[in-house]
């Protein structure tokens, strides 16, 4: 497995922009599609213990989708292919003191997820989620209005062949 480097939400980067890129990681298990989403560690000061849609920061002038193949290789070990993006949002990370733009992918693992590797100080452990168990992702930080779960929502639509609606 790769080191790690620093492209942590803790790392201080006070008043700048940053781009995040995250891979919605899919697949169906016996006609049940669902989606990876691994549990922040318990030391993370961002939003501990929190499941999250994995990826990360994006380095100057690196290109998206490679610096997403990067995270995940880094934070799990494995490979993945890259679909369209279809969803994307903003925040402030107080840690950091920094404004994010996060862009979201669809994607796949092309490795084998028997052989995914957890780094502890980034995630606890891991879980496949259907939609019907999206409540599970919920906690006190993220809740049913957060933008990375309406995410989620998004997603199972539209991997259902469901269509948007435009306001």
């Amino acid at each position: 497995m790769e080191t790690k480097i620093s492209h942590d939400s803790e790392v201080p980067a006070h008043g700048q922009q940053v781009i995040t890129a995250c891979a919605l990681i899919h697949k169906d298990f016996d006609g049940v599609e669902k989606i990876f989403l691994p549990k922040r560690a318990d030391t993370k000061k961002f939003l501990p213990s929190v499941y999250e849609i994995p990826g990360g920061h994006i380095d100057f002038g690196e290109d998206i989708v490679t610096g997403l193949k990067r995270e995940i290789k880094e934070e799990f070990g494995a490979d993945i292919s890259i679909g369209d993006p279809f969803a994307s949002f903003t925040y402030t990370n107080e840690v950091k003191g920094s404004h994010s733009v996060e862009v979201i992918y669809f994607a796949s693992f092309t490795s084998p997820i028997e052989n995914i590797k957890l780094h502890p100080d980034d995630h606890s452990e891991y879980r496949w989620f259907s939609e019907d168990e999206l409540e599970n992702v919920m906690t006190e930080n993220k809740r049913g209005d957060d933008p990375e779960i309406q995410a989620l929502k998004k997603a199972f639509l539209l991997l259902k062949g469901g269509s948007l609606n435009f306001s």
